[in-house]
Parts: C-alpha cells; sequence; structure tokens
C-alpha cells in the first residue's frame, strides 16, 4: 500500500529548488562580466513584472562591462531603476536606447556582501526544501488518517522524506561553500 505515496515527486520539487538556487548562483559575479549577472533582475513593464530579458537584449562587450540594449525607448527609465534597486551593485550609465554597466573591482567589503547575498540565496533555497518537506509529511500523515497505509509504512516513508532532505540541505550547503569560497578568492 506503501506505493499509493509517489515519492519521486517529492524529490522532483527538492531538486527543482536546487535548481532555482544554482540559478541565483550563477547571477552572483566573481569577476569577469557575464549576461547571467542581470537574470534575477525584473522591471515593471506594461502593467506586470518581467524579466530583463524579456524587454532588453543582454551582451558583454568587454570582460568588465555588460551592455543592455532596450527594445522600447519609454522602458530606459524603469530599466535602469531596477538594475540600480537591485541588490547587486550596479550603476548603469544611459546612452540612448543602451545601459552600460561598468563592472567595478571586487573589494573586501563588497566580497563579503556577495557572500551574504550567496547566504540568503542558500537560506531561500533550504526553506523551499522544508515546504516540499511539510507538502510530503502531510500527504503520508492524511493516507496513514485515511487507513490507506499502515503506521509502519507512514514511519517508513516520513523517513525517506526527511532523508531526502537532510541530502538535499547538504547539497545546498555544499554550493554555498563552494560559492563562498570563489567569491572570497582574489
Amino acid at each position: 500500500m506503501a506505493d499509493a505515496i509517489d515519492l519521486s515527486d517529492i524529490q522532483r520539487r527538492m531538486d527543482g529548488a536546487v535548481q532555482a538556487f544554482k540559478s541565483d548562483l550563477a547571477s552572483l559575479r566573481t569577476g569577469r562580466a557575464s549576461a547571467n549577472l542581470l537574470d534575477p533582475i525584473t522591471v515593471e513593464a506594461y502593467g506586470s513584472q518581467m524579466p530583463l530579458n524579456q524587454v532588453a537584449n543582454v551582451t558583454v562587450p568587454e570582460s568588465r562591462m555588460i551592455a543592455v540594449n532596450v527594445w522600447d525607448k519609454s522602458m530606459v527609465g524603469s530599466i535602469d531603476r531596477a538594475i540600480r534597486e537591485s541588490n547587486l551593485g550596479f550603476n548603469p550609465i544611459v546612452d540612448g536606447q543602451t545601459l552600460r554597466i561598468p563592472l567595478p573591482e571586487l573589494n573586501e567589503q563588497r566580497r563579503k556582501e556577495l557572500v551574504k547575498i550567496a547566504h540568503d540565496y542558500a537560506e531561500k533555497a533550504r526553506v523551499a526544501v522544508r515546504h516540499v518537506r511539510r507538502d510530503g509529511m502531510d500527504v503520508i500523515k492524511k493516507a496513514e488518517k485515511a487507513s490507506e497505509i499502515g503506521q509502519d509504512d507512514s514511519h517508513a516513508l516520513s523517513d525517506k522524506v526527511q532523508k531526502y532532505t537532510d541530502d538535499t540541505i547538504s547539497r545546498i550547503d555544499a554550493l554555498v561553500a563552494e560559492k563562498e569560497q570563489e567569491i572570497m578568492q582574489v
């Protein structure tokens, strides 16, 4: 009867949280310019929040510069504001429909700020994983209450969900430690 509960969905959702965390980490810079650095930025466009790459073209013309070519001239101000208000520490230079974003040299203070941001991303990922665990545990408890599974099966499934959770959180911790080391490397 324990087959009535699908643990692969729980594992898939936890893996999704890790993938989202990896993409968040990719947006933190470590020295060179990358178009991914602006991925987490959303812009108020046409009455809704849109990812930056859906309203502009992001390119890297040099190793320490990002260029954002805005498609709609009326969006330049809101894109400039969104980039400045992001927690990434960029100050774009507006040049017509193009925003040039020079990447400042990383000093120790900025490196520590980036590490804090990475830890914030990690905590959000851990919380997402814990929410998935809670949902899985709720399904198991409901199935046990409805006599679909026995108490032994319930405990075994709960242990598996907890093991998935522990493994996923340890993966997140390893990723953030690796990123922290990468950021702090001079």
